[in-house]
């Protein structure tokens, strides 16, 4: 397999909420960008991680994706063979002790518990018995273990745990995050019966709830940590999802070039907003005691 292949099980078009939530325990603290560890743990978050967990979701995904028109490709994944795929499942595992090995050699024994952590959710997420990803609204809640990528990034650069009130903002992030994803996977998830929050509620009151989270995020960015800016973006998403549902799509499903479009400006924002949070360090400093 060659190594664009791997690449593209990756996922790079979905590399920016593991690269957001990486950031945000440094926010304020632009002078770690000169320490190498940072760079590393950087690395590892974005290609080592991300092939790990999605290689793993693809595995488990195989008759879904075999009907999904937005996969094969580098902002969605790739559509790729069960052999392919057991490979990429090997390397990204081989990586993963490795890098275990290295971090805990530089950042001490607690990264071996969050190295066995990441692990186990994967595997309960995309395996039987367990497989949480058919077993909404579970598939839906599980997504709070992203959060484990901002504890690795705190170990790793030697800053403050990010408070439990970015914790409550980022849970309702994943929510969304994953949940725009569904809305999208409507149709091939059916063909493959497999069971999501999006296909149970449907797509419109999928996107009702999508409001429903986006709303309670902005929220929380204007009275508990003062963030006007970020609140504001979110508060034009949620107009573009009321335009969605009332004049646009409404029970529509999108074309293809229509996801690719929404996928690559998600990767526009996600970016400003990531550099945003750097410079700012507004997550970190809730004002709601």
């Amino acid at each position: 397999m060659t190594f664009n292949k791997l690449l593209k099980i990756s996922r790079p078009g979905l590399w920016f909420p593991t690269l957001w939530i990486y950031v945000l325990p440094l926010g304020g603290q632009v002078e770690l960008l000169e320490n190498w560890m940072f760079w590393l743990g950087l690395f590892f978050v974005l290609f080592p991680l991300n092939l790990f967990v999605y290689s793993l979701n693809d595995l488990g995904d195989r008759e879904a994706d075999r009907f999904n028109l937005r996969k094969g490709n580098f902002l969605f994944g790739a559509k790729a063979e069960e052999k392919e795929l057991k490979y990429a499942v090997s390397i990204a595992s081989i990586s993963l002790a490795a890098f275990c090995v290295i971090f805990t050699v530089l950042s001490g024994w607690p990264m071996i518990l969050l190295f066995l952590s990441i692990a186990l959710v994967n595997v309960l997420y995309n395996f039987e018995p367990f497989r949480i990803k058919s077993r909404p609204p579970f598939e839906m809640l599980i997504q709070v273990a992203y959060i484990l990528t901002a504890v690795f990034s705190s170990e790793l650069n030697q800053v403050e745990p990010i408070p439990w009130q970015a914790v409550v903002y980022l849970s309702l992030f994943c929510f969304q995050a994953h949940l725009a994803g569904e809305i999208m996977d409507i149709e091939p998830d059916a063909m493959a019966k497999k069971i999501t929050s999006a296909l149970l509620l449907g797509r419109t009151n999928a996107k009702w709830l999508m409001i429903i989270i986006l709303l309670a995020e902005v929220y929380l960015l204007s009275f508990w940590f003062q963030d006007y800016v970020l609140a504001s973006v979110l508060g034009l998403f949620v107009l573009w999802l009321l335009l969605d549902i009332f004049v646009l799509f409404k029970s529509k499903a999108y074309t293809l070039n229509q996801m690719y479009l929404f996928g690559y400006g998600m990767n526009a924002i996600g970016l400003a907003s990531m550099i945003w949070i750097l410079f700012t360090g507004n997550l970190l400093n809730p004002v709601f005691p």
